[in-house]
């Protein structure tokens, strides 16, 4: 019996990573997201591992993630791969409060979001 296989989302030429959860806004990470979109592999690890934004490390890790996915599972070649899509989600927010003057009270809002990278190895040219 057992559950029937699912169909394949993406194509044979490309490969997905995905991170949940992380604790940033869907904002913050999208001005990251939007510096590695459309690029080559190599050239968004290097604009990743020089930004001075502190999500730019674990958006590299996903990055790397997806290229590892390329390579492994899916025997794609790493030199001709570019980041095809780079979607940010948004997923829970923490609700805090900080106690203020009269009675009242500060909200705090912690948000966190979700990553999904897509590579895909670009066609040669001959």
């Amino acid at each position: 019996m057992g559950k029937r296989k699912t169909e394949r989302r993406l194509d044979e030429t490309e490969a997905m990573a995905f991170s949940k959860t992380m604790r940033v806004s869907p904002q913050k990470l999208n001005l990251v997201a939007q510096t590695i979109r459309g690029q080559s592999a190599d050239a968004a690890l290097a604009s990743l591992a020089f930004s001075r934004r502190r999500i730019a490390g674990e958006v590299r890790k996903v990055l790397e993630s997806a290229i590892a996915n390329a390579e492994n599972n899916h025997q794609l070649d790493v030199d001709r791969l570019y980041v095809k899509e780079a979607t940010v989600g948004k997923t829970m927010v923490m609700k805090r409060f900080r106690a203020r003057a009269r009675g009242r009270i500060g909200r705090i809002h912690k948000p966190f979001s979700n990553l999904t990278v897509i590579v895909r190895e670009r066609e040669e040219i001959e």
